[in-house]
């Protein structure tokens, strides 16, 4: 909508201010342009709430262009030519063309169930008159139950299907399920093939669920909420509401087990384990009379708000969510959902000619490449191992040749993984130094290795990992295989009278066994695959396994641009900028790449950030990996902090490089009494090891300083919170107000160079073809060597992963207008004349509404505390003010 030439956004709920219309002006235009974009606003800004309004008033405005477009050009023929976005909204003829289609579906499924059950029960039949030895039992006691042994039988594989042709099953393609349910109960199998693809769709990403119900509650402060079509969709784990599976707990255990349902559904006097019961909340009519009470709503609904309404209708939110997919204007989801290739496919995700935002984009790079890694373990693969050998032996006089083949492929693959690992190989780092900084360089059994390497030292070049995936496909091995396996074990242990444990299931170690194979299709400059030997420890060998380490995520974030009509990257805080460009579209100069940020909407006086060189008795800050741990270091900065939380109100929030080095700091304050002196100023707090159990620190963190400030006593004035750089309080974490008076960032957080995955991704970027030397005679020289040899790329991005990491930590502060903080930037690295520091220099990395404040030196700590009297002392008079003017 323009005014006057000027774009307006009409459901921006208030008054916006100008940054806000700067970024929504931008984005609209980066909407039209296509392409990719980035935007940076910080925390505090309503970025979220701009992001809203000004794409989906893009979307509505692109819609009715486009629908003006094409009704000039439909003439009569509505049904072939209208847009599918308003031919949704024609009534009669739809419903009967679905009607039809859905009737089809039940006769062909009907018919297709029909056969398996009457293969199954004839293969029963032939097998109880067969005079074989070999022959299967059909009826097995186990101890629990009678288990029908043919269930777990492969059906015949046309091994010899070559030259591209799809390998074919005897009785055609893969079944979704073994067993059929009732036609009027059936599952939700191609619900969502039913509904009319709606042509464009802006997609919003994030990291987290609880950011994507924070855009939720934003959404419906605005009028899109009720105007546009809107899913969210989530993992299972997030939608599940059938308890049995809930208690499992574990993500990888949910999605199995909610498979496994689907795979064995109820039928007759069936007792293949629980399993063979189904999922009651998945039944076709309780999907559909779930959907058609979500239609009836008139506003979004979020996951909660999902979960809630499936408890009552007793259907999933998971397959209901997708099956609103189609339709959808708006889909809100993990971003993990939209880059996986296989995410989006068995999703159904069509982004084709769509929008895509993606906030939190600051952690897109390191989340996309994850996705891809691969890891297997020495128990899963002896687990695996265990599993092949027994269902061979078992099925092996009944399996045609072409399973036969591969079971035996399986084996030798398993087989050649676990002996590589047992035995150790060459590349293997084999020295143990002694390490005087242990906390984090240490001496492990890690080498790394290509692809290629790997498949020569295995023996295993002449395995084809794309046929071997088409058939675990396929074939249905994996459920087969790991049912037998887990009926035989269940039945060994019952029989010893023995308790049965809840350990990793089968079809886990088959998931990484699949993954693993998927990784050697890569190129093999793509990544590099990480060996990790058992190690001897008195409890014997522990540990052990291989892993495929993704070093670059261009290829697999190309393959969403090329889709996509505009990519727009979003983020409190993107700087530096330069890491993600190099790591997800570095063919794209920097000055090609469209780029906002806008400054925040503080006053300037609300913040105060420093570069802090010295201490209270002078000494120089120098937190270097060699000079940190000195009792010299950590005893100024316990003065430091002494003489802080005696002039900063409220709370204090300090940021350390690992919880290591947090809790050498801690131990030696403690023996020096300088926690004492702390806590009778502020109550001391710590960050826990456990994320489960950082929401109950940061409560009582909070309460602590709330109560404080209403009681107001003469002694403590506060809390003080030591946190650590990369862990869950230096993300997302809200530190408003009172909570983040003062941020204290203690030196150069950067990432450990004894992270051999770490060191891998800076060669590769640096360009560096060679491996890393495996005999070093001195600790932690292997990852300092490649950083030496880092000249150009690599020592940039090794750099600006150590700036990304302090503009997180230092972001958790303002979070509104009227908020304000100081922000204390410990280290002499810091500091600078700001007329003479070039672009290089750390401090020029620091998000523009910071670095613009930043006092770069100061002559000692006394003017350090002078200019934090001076600012608190400011706003207290401020405070009282503001509270005089309301009152008044």
């Amino acid at each position: 909508m323009e005014k006057n030439g000027e774009k307006e956004f009409p459901a921006f709920p208030y008054k916006p201010y100008s940054i806000q219309l700067d970024f929504m002006k931008f984005l609209y235009e980066s909407l039209d342009r296509g392409g990719i974009s980035l935007l940076e606003s910080p925390t505090g800004t309503g970025k979220t709430l701009s992001m809203i309004c000004s794409a989906l008033q893009w979307l509505v405005d692109r819609k009715k262009l486009e629908g003006l477009e094409n009704l000039g050009e439909c003439n009569d023929n509505v049904d072939n030519d209208e847009p599918d976005w308003m031919r949704n909204f024609v009534p009669n003829k739809e419903p009967e063309r679905k009607n039809l289609i859905h009737k089809k579906k039940i006769e062909s499924r009907s018919k297709e169930k029909g056969d398996v059950v009457r293969d199954l029960h004839s293969l029963g039949v032939k097998e109880k008159k067969s005079d074989d030895s070999e022959a299967i039992n059909v009826k097995v006691k186990t101890g629990v139950d009678e288990v029908d042994d043919a269930i777990f039988l492969l059906e015949e594989y046309d091994s010899d299907a070559e030259n591209g042709r799809k390998s074919k099953r005897k009785n055609g393609e893969a079944e979704d399920f073994l067993l059929s349910g009732e036609e009027e109960e059936e599952e939700v199998d191609g619900l969502g093939e039913e509904e009319v693809e709606t042509r464009l769709k802006v997609y919003f990403c994030s990291r987290t669920h609880s950011q994507l119900s924070q855009f939720m509650k934003e959404l419906r402060k605005t009028k899109f909420a009720t105007e546009l079509r809107v899913v969210c969709l989530a993992s299972r784990k997030n939608f599940c509401i059938n308890e049995e599976v809930l208690k499992l707990g574990n993500s990888t255990r949910v999605n199995e087990r909610c498979l496994e349902l689907q795979k064995y559904k109820k039928k007759g006097t069936s007792k293949l384990k629980s399993s063979s019961s189904g999922c009651s909340m998945l039944r076709r009519r309780k999907i559909e009379d779930f959907k058609n009470e979500i239609i009836q709503k008139t506003e979004a609904l979020d996951i909660e708000d999902l979960v809630r309404m499936g408890r009552n209708l007793e259907g999933c939110p998971y397959y209901v969510s997708r099956r609103m997919l189609p339709t959808a204007d708006l889909v809100v989801l993990p971003y993990q959902s939209l880059l996986s290739k296989s995410s989006r496919e068995s999703l159904g995700l069509n982004i084709k000619d769509s929008v895509i935002i993606i906030d939190e984009a600051h952690n897109l790079a390191d989340t996309l490449i994850s996705m891809y890694d691969a890891k297997i373990t020495v128990p899963q693969l002896n687990q695996l191992q265990s599993h092949l050998d027994g269902y061979f032996q078992r099925f092996r006089n009944l399996l045609g040749p072409g399973n036969r083949r591969y079971l035996q492929t399986l084996t030798t693959l398993t087989r050649a993984f676990s002996q590589f690992l047992s035995a150790g190989n060459k590349f293997a780092n084999r020295t143990d130094p002694v390490c005087n900084n242990t906390e984090e360089i240490t001496s492990t059994s890690e080498s790394t290795m290509t692809i290629n390497e790997v498949l020569y030292a295995l023996h295993i070049d002449d395995i084809n990992p794309v046929k071997l995936l088409q058939y675990m496909k396929e074939s249905n091995i994996i459920h087969k295989v790991s049912g037998y396996g887990e009926k035989a074990a269940t039945s060994r242990i019952v029989g010893e009278g023995k308790a049965i444990s809840e350990g990793e299931s089968a079809i886990s170690g088959f998931r990484a066994l699949t993954d693993m194979l998927s990784s050697l299709i890569n190129n093999d400059s793509d990544g590099k695959i990480i060996v990790s030997t058992p190690t001897q420890t008195c409890n014997g060998l522990e540990g052990g396994y291989i892993k495929y380490v993704m070093l670059t995520g261009e290829k697999m974030f190309s393959e969403v641009v090329d889709q996509a009509h505009a990519i727009i990257l979003a983020g409190g805080t993107l700087q530096p900028i330069e890491e993600t460009k190099e790591r997800l579209f570095p063919s794209i100069q920097l000055h090609q790449l469209p780029f906002f940020s806008c400054g925040h909407i503080i006053p300037s006086e609300n913040i105060l950030p420093i570069a802090v060189k010295h201490g209270p008795s002078g000494q120089s800050f120098d937190f270097s990996f060699k000079n940190r741990s000195s009792p010299t270091m950590i005893e100024e900065l316990g003065l430091m902090l002494c003489n802080l939380v005696s002039v900063v109100p409220e709370g204090v929030v300090v940021f350390f490089s690992s919880f290591d080095y947090e809790s050498r700091v801690y131990d030696a304050w403690k023996a020096s009494g300088i926690l004492s002196r702390i806590s009778k100023k502020k109550q001391i707090f710590r960050e826990p090891r456990k994320s489960t159990d950082v929401e109950a620190v940061l409560r009582e963190y909070k309460q602590t300083i709330d109560d404080l400030a209403v009681n107001c006593p003469t002694s403590c004035n506060g809390a003080i919170l030591l946190a650590v750089v990369g862990g869950k309080i230096s993300e997302g974490i809200n530190f408003s107000d009172g909570a983040g008076r003062c941020i204290v960032m203690v030196g150069l957080p950067y990432p450990s160079p004894s992270d051999v995955e770490l060191m891998e991704r800076v060669k590769h970027i640096e360009g560096l073809g060679r491996t890393i030397p495996s005999n070093n005679p001195v600790c932690g020289e292997t990852g300092f060597h490649v950083l030496k040899r880092c000249k150009g790329k690599g020592k940039e991005y090794y750099d600006n992963l150590c700036m990304k990491a302090v503009n997180q930590s230092i972001g958790r502060a303002i979070r509104h207008r009227n908020d304000y903080a100081a922000i204390l930037l410990v280290d002499a690295r810091y500091a600078s004349d700001s007329t003479k520091r070039g672009f290089s220099h750390s401090t020029e990395k620091l998000p523009k509404w910071i670095k613009n404040q930043l006092v770069p030196t100061v002559p000692n700590y006394g003017e350090v505390h002078r200019l934090l009297h001076q600012f608190f002392k400011f706003h207290k008079k401020e405070g009282i003010q503001r509270v005089n003017n309301i009152t008044g």
